[in-house]
């Protein structure tokens, strides 16, 4: 298990580009699935999730070749069926949480697919209905293997998927996508309502529309699609990690430093920019960048009748839950008190007890609140040994060991591999001091 040795207090100063948004990455890569032909993506992260999701293909016997840096081919003319129905691909479904988004495209051009419980974060559970319900409602039979520990779903062999009308539990971004990539090979018409809307969505739909797909509604939760007999190859750019965005802005402000995050397609961004204004962070946007002056000071804001800021999740456009744990890193040296309100996954603010250790004052109300009291950078946090319970926590720790006084360690630092491309080398190249052992 690898660990990063922070020496605190440095500022930071320079220009960083984000990396391709690791989230697009799971849905399009998995979405070469759906054709025979070639598919070019660009921009793609190679962190470890997305590494791990390629190997998986390659196993599947998805050709796959690297480009240039994060530019790669691929083509599925040659999927090995015994293989996806083996033990071995479904253990190795089980550790990758992007593996679920497999389930839609397997199903829809094979007529069959295993669905094991995921794996990756532990921020509580991840409920994996929503994605099962939608396949049935498009004509899946449903089986659970008690060997294997996995749901099998099925069609009938010469028989595809139907088209069908549903009103989803709740707006899964994966769920959606995986519905999504299923119901473009169906027979007739889908409509999904409640569907997430999310930048990635927009992303995958457009690809599948470029593949040869028939979908309307792209950007809305209502989404319709006519199922059409086959795709054929394209080409696709990833967008910019809004998550990366976020995490370098709280950078900045921890360490009350001037940074230029480059290349932004700040129009993606949606809410992200102004939550973190709420928060006292001056942004400017710059064409396509987003500069961070200096500030001495940030001032939380307070609603209009005078009563605590609260800065919650939501689904697209509100607030994305992976920002919540980098604001309230920056909001512990903010003036002022805010209210984080997680309210998707009910162990992510379990990391706060790291913060507290270190000098924070945060209240923890319950597994989904915590109310922070800001030091308005009269108290540094001090030093502290944790580990990364997850991808979103263990940034924000090293966010918060950069502004720490003294040396901090954080081990399982692979959760924090799992999303973020040589966060060491480039935040150093900034002036953090972060040694990776």
């Amino acid at each position: 298990m690898g660990s990063f040795v922070i020496e605190g207090g440095y500022k930071l100063s320079g220009t960083i580009r984000p990396q391709g948004a690791k989230n697009e990455a799971l849905e399009v890569i998995c979405a070469v699935l759906l054709t025979h032909e070639e598919v070019v993506i660009s921009n793609i992260p190679e962190i470890l999730d997305v590494r791990n999701l390629i190997m998986l293909l390659e196993g599947m016997g998805v050709k796959v070749k690297r480009l240039e840096k994060g530019k790669y081919s691929f083509q599925a003319d040659d999927v090995d069926p015994s293989y996806v129905e083996s033990a071995e691909f479904v253990r190795k479904c089980a550790a990758l949480r992007g593996s679920v988004m497999i389930t839609g495209p397997l199903l829809a051009r094979f007529g069959h697919a295993y669905f094991p419980k995921p794996g990756g974060d532990k921020i509580g559970r991840r409920r994996v209905d929503t994605h099962i319900t939608g396949m049935q409602n498009l004509g899946a039979a449903l089986h659970y293997d008690q060997q294997k520990k996995a749901y099998y779903l099925h069609i009938p062999a010469g028989t595809r998927l139907h088209g069908s009308y549903m009103l989803l539990d709740e707006a899964s971004v994966t769920g959606t996508a995986n519905i999504l990539m299923a119901a473009v090979l169906a027979e007739g018409t889908t409509v999904i309502y409640n569907a997430a809307c999310e930048p990635y969505i927009q992303q995958l739909s457009r690809m599948l529309v470029r593949m040869g797909a028939k979908i309307e509604g792209i950007g809305s939760n209502l989404l319709t699609v006519t199922g059409v007999s086959g795709l054929h190859g394209t080409e696709h750019t990833i967008l910019p990690d809004m998550i990366e965005i976020g995490s370098f802005i709280g950078m900045a402000a921890m360490n009350r430093s001037s940074i230029t995050i480059k290349d932004v397609s700040y129009g993606d961004l949606g809410i992200i920019p102004e939550s973190f204004r709420r928060l006292g962070v001056n942004l400017e946007q710059k064409g396509d960048d987003i500069f961070v002056p200096e500030q001495e000071n940030y001032v939380i804001e307070s609603f209009l009748d005078g009563s605590i800021m609260t800065i919650a999740d939501a689904p697209w456009p509100g607030l994305t839950p992976d920002l919540l744990s980098v604001m309230l890193v920056v909001a512990t040296q903010c003036r002022g008190s805010v209210l984080i309100h997680q309210k998707m996954f009910e162990s992510r603010l379990f990391f706060v007890d790291h913060l507290i250790d270190m000098g924070a004052q945060i209240l923890l109300c319950d597994p989904h609140r915590a109310v922070v009291i800001g030091h308005d950078h009269k108290f540094q946090l001090r030093a502290n040994n944790m580990l990364s319970p997850d991808i979103r926590a263990g940034i924000a720790l090293l966010i918060a060991a950069m502004s720490a006084k003294g040396t901090s360690v954080i081990g399982n630092i692979e959760q924090i591999d799992r999303g973020y491309e040589d966060i060491d080398l480039r935040l150093n190249a900034l002036g953090a001091h972060i040694a990776r052992q």
